[in-house]
Order: structure tokens, then C-alpha cells, then sequence
């Protein structure tokens, strides 16, 4: 079995002294793994070259979806004519290449060589929360097993992408939230800790919480649920308790916490209601329920029911508009990202 493997590098041109860029490639011999999962692409995968050419562009050399297809024991997931978020990644992957032909070899291994969006996140959270001891072969092939087994999951990770691009400006691009967003990773590795806690597989699940707790600064007990459509931005230091609940489409900046208010056991965390915005650094305490599309302001701690539709802010947290008059928002706050549309021309202590 072969499979094209690339990387980049510069050589001059002796008439203007400038660099310029093409790809090396080469054909390697790979082990087959078993039928009954996909392959990830392995740490060790440059090895021996049996070719090597010169080539111009990175769309002449990356796999294609058929060739890596056949490749495979098994097909993707989702093809590539099925799923138009991949399209779009692969292709805005060779479009960061031609751009930054040093990254040829990293775009390769994490996006280009895969065939499925399913395949290339398996790999790049393996790779994230591998060690000495964990090792990223089994890590992918425990997450590539769980992706393959629940559609849920695969239509989350989609929707989680979505979210990313479209309410946070920083987002430039689909694979550039693969890569680098490390809230997205968090959320997608809580999914797969989450379905182990479900299998009654607690300590490995508890394990990856451990991973994703040192590696992305993000800590979620694989006991809680989140929903779809979530966006973590900036993510670094959020925290969610075990029977924690997260609705769909909602947004958490940075330095939230969903948690409890003592060592009590059973049902002692938040529950949080569909498209709810929640500010940074915002604590909520104890087994409270935040109402649909309600925004809790930044550095707020809730430790009482928030109605559907309304804003808190402050410590500790009061309703604006007044408990029994509250100003009713008729907008989704998650999907706006407004932090600051409750303050008016009242607010003349506001700096």
C-alpha cells in the first residue's frame, strides 16, 4: 500500500536571489490496519522515499478523495461529494498552502492526506493530547471508533464548526478553527469522553478529561451535556461540573464557570437553556437554570434561576429592567455576541 506524502522547501533563483517554493513528494509502504476502522495518519508516516519529483503546485500532489478512498479498508464516514464543510476545508487548505508552502508537510498530515472530516479531527486531537505514554495511534483509533458509531456526534462536530465561523470574527476559515481553536478541540474530545461516561468506561473517560484539562486549560467533566452549535471562544479556563447541562447553539467566553456551590452530591449544576449568552469570567452556581436565549453579562455570579429572554449582570447577579419587570430581549444573544446592548443613556456611572 502507498500512499503521496509532501513537505515543503525553498531554493533560490541565482538571477534575483529571492526564494521561491515547490514540494517534494514521495511514496512510502504503509502497514494496513484491521477492516473494522479508519486509519489515521501515523506519527512515522515520512520514512522511506521510493520517488522523488519537483512539482508546482499542492493541488497537482494532495491525495484526492478517490485515491485516499481506495486507500482505506473502509470508506469515509461521509463522503467527500456529501459533506460540504470538508470540501471547503480541503480546500482552504491548499489555498494556506500556496500561500505558506512551508506548511506543506503539516497541511498534508493534518487535512490533506484524510478522507473525512471524521479522520483528520481524530487525528489532530491524538496528536494534541498524545504523551510518552499515551500514545496517538490508540487515542485515534478509540476517537475514530466512537465518530464512526454515532451520528450525533458527526452532525454536532459540523454544527460546532458552523458556530465558530459565524459568530466569532476571529475565525478565518474552517480549517483554521481545526487547527488552532482550542475550544473547539476541547468541546469535540468532551464529546467522545462524554459517550465512554455513557459506556460506563469512566476512567478512560476520565483520563481524556485530564488530557484536554492540561493541554487546552479547558475543564468539563465527561458526566456533563452539551448540546450542538456551541461556541467556546478563547475558551481558557472554563469549567463545567459533572451534571452540568448545556442546551444548543450557545456561547461561552472565557474564564466561565458552571458549577456547584459545596461538596453536596447529585443533580448540583447549572442547567443552561438553548441560545444563551454567558460573558467572560462569569460564575453560575449550584442547580440553577439559565432560560432560553437569556444573556448573563461578563463577571457575573448567578446563583438563582435566570428567566427566558432577559440579561443579568453583577455580583450578585440582578435582573435588568428589575425581578418583576425584566427587559425582554427578541433577539438569540449566542448568535449575536452582544455583551453591552442592556446598557442606555441611564447608565450614567458607566465609563
Amino acid at each position: 500500500m502507498r500512499r503521496l506524502s509532501a513537505f515543503g522547501f525553498s531554493v533560490y533563483q541565482s538571477h534575483t536571489k529571492k526564494p521561491f517554493y515547490r514540494l517534494a513528494i514521495c511514496y512510502q509502504n504503509l502497514t494496513p490496519r484491521t477492516p473494522s476502522t479508519n486509519r489515521c495518519f501515523r506519527n512515522d508516516a515520512i520514512s522511506k522515499c521510493r520517488k522523488f519529483s519537483l512539482i508546482p503546485n499542492i493541488s497537482d500532489t494532495a491525495p484526492s478523495s478517490s485515491s485516499l478512498n481506495n486507500q482505506d479498508h473502509k470508506k469515509p464516514i461521509i463522503t467527500d461529494q456529501e459533506d460540504e464543510i470538508w470540501l471547503r476545508i480541503r480546500e482552504e487548505a491548499r489555498c494556506d498552502v500556496e500561500k505558506e508552502p512551508i506548511l506543506s508537510e503539516y497541511y498534508l498530515r493534518s487535512i490533506l492526506s484524510h478522507g473525512s472530516l471524521e479522520s483528520s479531527l481524530a487525528n489532530q486531537i491524538a496528536m494534541k493530547l498524545s504523551s510518552s505514554s499515551l500514545q496517538s495511534n490508540v487515542l485515534c483509533e478509540i476517537i475514530l471508533g466512537i465518530f464512526n458509531e454515532d451520528q450525533e456526534i458527526r452532525n454536532s462536530i459540523r454544527s460546532d464548526l458552523s458556530a465558530a465561523k459565524e459568530r466569532d470574527p476571529a475565525c478565518i476559515s474552517y480549517v483554521h478553527c481545526i487547527l488552532n481553536f482550542k475550544g473547539f478541540l476541547a468541546i469535540q474530545t468532551h464529546r467522545i469522553a462524554q459517550k465512554l461516561w455513557s459506556q460506563d468506561r469512566k476512567i478512560l473517560a476520565l483520563l481524556i478529561q485530564n488530557r484536554v484539562s492540561e493541554v487546552f486549560g479547558v475543564d468539563i467533566h465527561p458526566g456533563a451535556k452539551i448540546g450542538h452549535g456551541i461556541l467556546l471562544d478563547h475558551a481558557t479556563g472554563v469549567v463545567i461540573g459533572e451534571t452540568a447541562v448545556v442546551g444548543n447553539n450557545v456561547s461561552i467566553l472565557h474564564n466561565v464557570t458552571l458549577g456547584g456551590t459545596g461538596n453536596v452530591c447529585g443533580d448540583r449544576h447549572p442547567k443552561v437553556g438553548d441560545g444563551v449568552l454567558i460573558g467572560a469570567c462569569t460564575s453560575i452556581l449550584g442547580n440553577v437554570k439559565i432560560g432560553e436565549g437569556a444573556k448573563i453579562g461578563a463577571g457575573s455570579v448567578v446563583i438563582k434561576d435566570v428567566p427566558a429572554r432577559t440579561t443579568a449582570v453583577g455580583n450578585p447577579a440582578r435582573l435588568i429592567g428589575g425581578k418583576k419587570n425584566p427587559v425582554k430581549s427578541d433577539k438569540v444573544p449566542s448568535f449575536t455576541m452582544d455583551h453591552i446592548c442592556f446598557l442606555d443613556d441611564s447608565h450614567d456611572y458607566v465609563v
